[in-house]
């Protein structure tokens, strides 16, 4: 059976309830899922005064985790369009599975979410997928075989590059019904996608 990491950095529980939804997809293909999280590296005074959600329950990953997965599925919130430093700081501690090649071949995806519709879900996706192309990963997306994330009916997040939600400016938009849809779904692919490599 193919096992599938879910690996993400969420400062206000956004991505966490996200990430929950990519392993309960990674599940239903009938591969395993763990949920990891990245170390924090605020200071906990100045996460605690911002509001951060300090009470997640997954357990921090360190780099040598990652190449005990037949596939990686990142999340991370968008910071001004480019992904978060906690999320940067862990990838760039990589360099020695890079340089053996222990995750070449593995399956990958992405996800993430922004305050706005327009705030740099794209270019955030890109930044996760260019590292785990790096590392010689096949990346698995959010194609439109989720039909949930066509039209304009209500405000929305979806992309062919990855599951996304939008957390409006003061984060009070929680993940709606449609973008947890969408990320079992794209988990429901890297997990069938991973099964049928290494299950």
């Amino acid at each position: 059976m193919a096992k599938v990491l879910v690996l993400y950095y969420s400062s206000y529980g956004h991505i966490e309830l996200m990430a929950e939804a990519i392993a309960e997809g990674v599940r239903n293909s009938g591969a395993e899922a763990d949920i990891k999280r990245v170390p924090e590296t605020v200071p906990v005074d100045v996460a605690r005064d911002g509001g951060f959600k300090l009470d997640q329950q997954a357990p921090i990953a360190t780099v040598g985790d990652l190449e005990n997965y037949d596939g990686i599925v990142l999340g991370t919130g968008t910071r001004f369009g480019r992904v978060s430093s906690q999320m940067a700081a862990f990838l760039d501690q990589a360099g020695g599975l890079w340089a053996r090649g222990a995750l070449n071949g593995k399956v990958g995806g992405a996800f993430t979410a922004s305050a706005s519709q327009h705030g740099g879900q794209e270019t955030t996706l890109f930044s996760l997928i260019t590292n785990l192309l790096h590392f010689g990963m096949t990346i698995v997306g959010l194609p439109y075989s989720f039909q949930g994330q066509l039209g304009v009916d209500e405000v929305k997040g979806g992309s062919p590059y990855g599951a996304t939600t939008i957390a409006d400016g003061d984060g009070s938009r929680l993940p709606s019904k449609v973008e947890l849809d969408g990320a079992r779904h794209q988990g429901e692919l890297i997990g069938m996608t991973a099964q049928k490599l290494f299950g």
